[in-house]
């Protein structure tokens, strides 16, 4: 266990120690914070202010089981950032991203667009900036497995049959809290587990598992507009 986890547990009920790690990690919050903002955040920002609120409130729920203290420090800032930022929206969001991107019949490959064209037009255009977060947010975890956001274009399932096969999978891990917890450490999908108990097909767990994953770490994440788009998997989760 590193020093600055230490520090963040006694940091709880000791305001000393928690002011020594704001001073010490002034630097590290204000670049998640512009990281999130995709601007430069001085401390004259609002910004700032809500991304140390975010800090603190992370030392307070902070605990060993956690794992690394920096990591889950950066995950509230951003989210607390996130919500900010959609709260200066003028406007509700209006999704405007086709639902076929994941959930495609056989039918409809003719008449969808590609999801990274479609993806890419939307975050160019900046029509829905809460989206684009939520996008470049999943893009980050998909990465930590080995795949990106757009790969999801490949590895979606299209047939019916295929799809409500996936679907039954992710909810098998959805209903499986521990098992969720373990793939996001362990970054592996279990199949056999899920082959065994699900009775999903070993090659369909295989040949969409990065669409599995994705779906899982949506629905089971922070991410209320791409998680509009997991329809036929959040119907089978809640059967």
């Amino acid at each position: 266990m590193r020093e600055i986890d230490i520090m963040a547990e006694k940091a709880k009920s000791d305001e000393t120690i928690m002011n020594d790690l704001v001073l010490k990690y002034e630097n590290f919050i204000l670049k998640c914070a512009a990281s999130v903002s995709r601007n430069y955040i001085s401390k004259n920002d609002d910004e700032w202010s809500i991304a140390l609120a975010a800090f603190l409130e992370a030392i307070r729920a902070y605990s060993m089981d956690k794992g690394s203290f920096l990591n889950f420090a950066e995950l509230v800032m951003r989210r607390r950032i996130i919500d900010f930022i959609r709260s200066k929206s003028r406007y509700a969001p209006e999704i405007s991203i086709n639902p076929n991107i994941f959930e495609s019949d056989s039918n409809e490959d003719d008449d969808s667009v590609s999801v990274k064209i479609e993806v890419t037009e939307k975050i160019s255009e900046q029509i829905d900036n809460s989206l684009k977060l939520e996008i470049e947010l999943a893009n980050e975890v998909f990465s930590s497995y080995g795949f990106t956001f757009y790969d999801l274009a490949d590895c979606s399932p299209k047939a019916k049959k295929t799809k409500k096969s996936c679907a039954e999978a992710a909810a098998y891990m959805l209903k499986n809290p521990i098992l969720v917890t373990n793939m996001k450490v362990s970054k592996l999908l279990p199949l056999k587990i899920i082959e065994k108990n699900a009775k999903i097909p070993r090659k369909v767990l295989e040949r969409h598992r990065k669409y599995i994953i994705a779906a899982v770490e949506i629905i089971s994440g922070d991410y209320p507009y791409l998680s509009e788009y997991m329809r036929s998997i959040r119907e089978e989760f809640e059967k």
